[in-house]
């Protein structure tokens, strides 16, 4: 589809959608409209950024020629900051248009929840583009996703799904996360759950329950090694996480300007 590239520009340029990650306010953000991307190698090797506005393109990478890892630097602290500096100097001038609506697609409501047209029980309500044919099947309440949307459709649980598919699907086994000095409690990281049987749900964090029933929850980082489990009648599922307080944090962003 034309709109292919259209929608996706969306996506990266939502910054109410990376929020959970990286804050509403984060080195991300620019005044103007961009869209950007951010990536950091296994052992904090090396980090990249590459976004754009309707003017102009920049990808910025951060790490060691010689491939030695870096000492905690993620993304949006290592070349995310200088992607940042970059783009305020091209558009000190003049800041770009705003990107296209994708075109033929109408804006309907959606619950965040559930991704179905939202009731009056949807506690977070968003607005999603739709093509004009897909608006029938908003109105029955009921997307007819293909099979790659099988995963996503496992984290809800209004599908009744069966207990085979009881898993943990955030965070994964082993995820290290970093929590820079000054943000805490400002990261949050979601606990998602698929296979949802149809007795409660129990969230236990190192050996500790956590007043939830739901199956999907945010958490507030926290330095330590956490072990999360998730209980339903006789099945469970469990996984391991770290969480580091980084010993760095970055004083200066970017780079200056001299003339």
């Amino acid at each position: 589809f034309p709109t292919t590239w259209q929608l996706i520009t969306d996506m990266l340029s939502d910054r109410y959608a990376r929020a959970t990650a990286f804050g509403v306010d984060s080195v991300l953000n620019l005044p103007f409209a961009t869209a950007v991307k951010t990536g950091t190698s296994s052992n904090f090797r090396d980090t990249w950024t590459v976004g754009f506005s309707r003017d102009y393109t920049v990808a910025t990478w951060v790490g060691n020629f010689d491939g030695e890892p870096m000492h905690q630097v993620s993304g949006v602290t290592g070349a995310a900051p200088l992607w940042n500096r970059i783009m305020l100097h091209l558009h000190s001038s003049e800041e770009p248009a705003n990107f296209p609506f994708p075109s033929g697609m109408v804006k309907l409501p959606m619950c965040a929840i559930s991704g179905l047209k939202p009731t009056p029980a949807c506690t977070s309500v968003v607005e999603e583009y739709f093509y004009p044919e897909d608006k029938s099947n908003y109105e029955g309440l009921q997307l007819n996703l293909p099979g790659e949307y099988d995963e996503w459709l496992a984290r809800q649980n209004q599908f009744n799904l069966t207990s085979n598919n009881f898993k943990i699907l955030s965070p994964h086994n082993r995820d290290l996360f970093l929590l820079y000095p000054g943000e805490e409690g400002k990261q949050k990281l979601e606990f998602k759950l698929g296979g949802i049987s149809s007795t409660p749900v129990e969230w236990w964090l190192n050996d500790q329950k956590l007043n939830t029933s739901a199956n999907a929850l945010f958490w507030t980082l926290r330095p330590g090694s956490w072990t999360l489990s998730a209980k339903s009648g006789e099945i469970s599922d469990k996984v391991t996480f770290q969480v580091q307080l980084a010993n760095i944090k970055p004083t200066r962003r970017g780079f200056s300007v001299v003339k």
